[in-house]
């Protein structure tokens, strides 16, 4: 009878402390969110895309787009490119993206204006993929390396994809420490199995744009997507030049990109 009754008081204590606690959370102004990259490919192809939402309660599970904004690129010979929205949030443009040639971002929303500027940065081409079956912690996991050569002589910065229906990895590098040696960035993910196809980029960015990544990835473990809900505020290259207090998030990007397709053997 002693055991029985000691059971009834512990469970009586367990369930006890199922009660529901009501969390407030300040609420803050929504300020505007963007991610701009413009793009030249290896085949001298080139993408140009800004996507534009805001920030949202913590809470809220929607993703508030917006559609009504104005947006253009003027090159520093006075060529403006305009941007015409599309879907989500996203808003395209055709560029003929050149070296050493400045690019200016400038959105027009809730009349305010919000520029950038930020000049092309070269990357080295990715040139083969290392597999290993005997990887990760368990020694059990598949893993792969992407290699490229460092220019010597150079400060470089990259930033680094590896993509699949297995998940994503980003990363960023600076070579400081492998200055013209071969690199690789790695991708390791759950359950990457053979026949799985695993799409790798690589960017030249600027310094500016390696701190503002390395910090985000930080805060978000590298995992999905560079542009959720962070703990703390990362401010990027772009500035509210109506009012400075109410400065946006994101960034404006221009790099050249290498890619590098691999089937899982």
């Amino acid at each position: 009878m002693k055991k029985l009754f000691l059971l009834v008081i512990f469970f009586g204590i367990v369930t006890s402390c199922e009660d529901v606690i009501d969390v407030e959370l300040n609420d803050a102004p929504p300020r505007l969110v963007v991610e701009a990259n413009l793009n030249v490919w290896e085949d001298g192809s080139n993408s140009a895309a800004v996507r534009l939402t805001t920030t949202a309660p913590f809470f809220d599970n929607d993703v508030p787009f917006v559609t009504d904004a104005s947006i253009t690129v003027t090159d520093e010979n006075g060529i403006v490119y305009p941007f015409n929205y599309t879907q989500d949030g996203v808003y395209v443009s055709s560029i003929a993206l050149q070296l050493n040639i400045e690019y200016k971002l400038t959105i027009l929303y809730k009349e305010e204006t919000y520029t950038a500027t930020e000049t092309l940065y070269t990357v080295s081409p990715l040139e083969f993929v290392e597999q290993r079956d005997d990887g990760g912690f368990t020694g059990e996991d598949i893993e792969l390396k992407a290699f490229f050569t460092d220019p010597a002589g150079e400060q470089n910065f990259y930033f680094f994809e590896g993509l699949s229906e297995r998940g994503d990895v980003l990363d960023v590098y600076k070579d400081e420490f492998f200055d013209g040696n071969t690199i690789f960035g790695y991708y390791l993910v759950e359950d990457l199995a053979p026949a799985d196809e695993v799409q790798f980029n690589i960017y030249g960015v600027s310094e500016a744009y390696y701190n503002f990544m390395f910090i985000l990835l930080q805060q978000t473990g590298g995992g999905g997507g560079p542009f959720e809900t962070q703990p703390a505020t990362v401010r990027g290259n772009i500035i509210n030049e109506t009012n400075p207090d109410n400065y946006p998030l994101g960034y404006f990007r221009v790099s050249e990109v290498s890619t590098l397709n691999y089937t899982v053997q």
